[in-house]
């Protein structure tokens, strides 16, 4: 195999993966519904507790994001080639 094609390959596993990573994650408002009825409320311990997931989880997105964007410069240098 040559470089182009585990590029190609990396940068469809990181797509993959991006795109998991990005749907995991909770939305930040409840919609709609939510913001009419008003009963989105939530208690300082319920929403501490979720903290650090989400902190996680936004970690994970960047540097996700940053690999997505690293192979897509580096696949397009090399395909150029």
């Amino acid at each position: 195999m040559d470089l182009k094609s585990i590029l190609i390959i990396a940068h469809l596993i990181i797509t993959a993966i991006l795109i998991v990573v990005v749907l995991i994650q909770e939305s930040k408002t409840g919609g709609l519904s939510q913001s009419i009825s008003g009963s989105g409320t939530d208690t300082f311990f319920g929403s501490n507790k979720s903290a650090t997931k989400e902190a996680i989880m936004r970690r994970w997105t960047a540097f996700v994001a940053i690999a997505f964007i690293i192979t897509s410069f580096v696949l397009s240098l090399v395909i150029k080639l």
